[in-house]
């Protein structure tokens, strides 16, 4: 699963559908950098899409998308965009999706582990102004101030951090306040927010992001929600297999590691209320350092506005084509 916000670090514009053919005509330089073959699935067969997605999902990989370098318009290339499969809802998809996009042979949980340690040496190096806007991210999305925005969610989430070596302790802390009449769910968040350790700076989130669910994780996460009227309900995670969610921090930690853009295409359904020509968003991810390597893309099925329309990547596969005139191309990037 993952999780998109509004105010990214990314720092990137959507990208509306829009038609390309008012623009002047560009050759594409050949592109030899695509990942091995793989087996791509139709649009038609991919389950929870409308119509409309499906219509204009087919236009992208029959038509393509025209790519240009930032830095050098020279170096263009259209890519035509099948999907990739399925991969599992485990909190591991955004890795695991983008281990099949990018062809590496790379392990989902190796893509993790380089993402997290990118993020760190990048926090080390930024200026503090630079480091303030990151961390106020991280805080508005893992430990949000429970005073306001009701006007926008209707459940808001508190994500902790606990030591797996500390779960006895939680529990006998909790007993105690039991054993004063406490509700446990009331006992539990007391304790949890107490004693744990809370995602909100640049540290806590390399240790969130971290965990993958398996069980050589140091930590366990514990997901507190609430509503405008108090506590909804505790997640404890007892059997430890919850994973991180990857998110728009994760996102540009994983571009800069590799050098290369990552666009996320989002697909939204009539409950979204767009019309038909807006129904498949590009949300691009640039890498904080320079591009070396072509981009690759990965697919959101949106449900919806709330919580930016969906949470579990899926691959795309990209075939490069040459050659191509843009006016030919369903988009330009």
């Amino acid at each position: 699963m993952g999780k998109l916000i509004c105010d990214s670090t990314a720092s990137s514009p959507v990208i509306p559908w829009r038609d390309p053919t008012s623009t002047p005509t560009v050759d594409l330089v050949d592109q030899s950098t695509a990942g091995p073959p793989t087996t791509t699935t139709s649009w038609d067969d991919v389950s929870g899409l409308e119509e409309q997605q499906k219509r204009h999902l087919t236009r992208l990989q029959a038509k393509g998308v025209l790519w240009k370098h930032p830095e050098d318009q020279n170096m263009s290339v259209v890519f035509r965009l099948s999907h990739g499969g399925e991969v599992e809802a485990d909190g591991n998809c955004l890795f695991t999706a983008s281990r099949k996009a990018m062809g590496s042979v790379l392990t989902a949980k190796e893509l993790r582990r380089r993402t997290v340690r990118r993020f760190l040496e990048d926090l080390g190096s930024a200026t503090n102004e630079v480091r303030e806007k990151i961390e106020s991210a991280i805080k508005h999305m893992y430990s949000p101030d429970l005073k306001s925005g009701w006007g926008i969610h209707v459940v808001q989430e508190i994500k902790l951090l606990a030591k797996k070596e500390d779960r006895l302790g939680l529990d006998s802390a909790i007993n105690e306040l039991l054993q004063l009449g406490m509700q446990r769910e009331l006992a539990a968040d007391s304790i949890y927010k107490e004693r744990c350790i809370a995602v909100d700076n640049g540290s806590s989130w390399a240790k969130y992001m971290s965990i993958s669910g398996s069980p050589d994780d140091e930590y366990e996460i514990i997901t507190l929600q609430y509503t405008d009227e108090g506590l909804l309900t505790v997640d404890e995670n007892r059997d430890g297999h919850a994973a991180a969610f990857g998110d728009d921090i994760a996102i540009e930690c994983l571009a800069t590691e590799f050098k290369r853009e990552i666009f996320v295409v989002q697909a939204h359904g009539s409950d979204a209320m767009v019309d038909e020509d807006n129904c498949v968003f590009f949300l691009p991810h640039r890498p904080r350092s320079e591009i070396c390597e072509p981009p690759f893309f990965l697919f959101m099925k949106g449900t919806g506005w709330c919580g930016a329309g969906g949470d579990h990547y899926e691959p795309l596969i990209a075939h490069p084509s040459s050659f191509v005139s843009q006016e030919k191309v369903a988009m330009v990037l």
